[in-house]
């Protein structure tokens, strides 16, 4: 992941402009792939939870996680490596 200094994302809508602001910077492409790969996963669980506005919660980060879990087998190990260890970084941000 980037060395962005970055406040704390305490919002799905603030997550997802976190994530849009990665394309803007100077992030290798090992980022920008698991940020857009992750976003599609946010998407799906946060619809579940309420609108953009609404807080990040634990079950809504369980949710995504989960997701992310069972699409395991859609990546290469290399790429499932890189999504899952974006993952783990972006979580540390909410």
């Amino acid at each position: 992941m980037s060395n962005l200094v970055v406040p704390f994302i305490k919002t799905v809508a603030e997550l997802y402009q976190y994530l849009d602001n990665l394309f803007d910077q100077d992030v290798d492409s090992n980022t920008l792939f698991a940020s857009g790969y992750l976003r599609g996963f946010i998407s799906l669980s946060a619809t579940e939870f309420g609108d953009e506005q609404q807080a990040i919660c634990p079950a809504l980060l369980v949710a995504i996680s989960e997701q992310l879990s069972q699409a395991k087998a859609e990546l290469s190990p290399q790429d499932n490596v890189i999504v899952q260890n974006f993952w783990l970084a972006l979580q540390k941000l909410v």
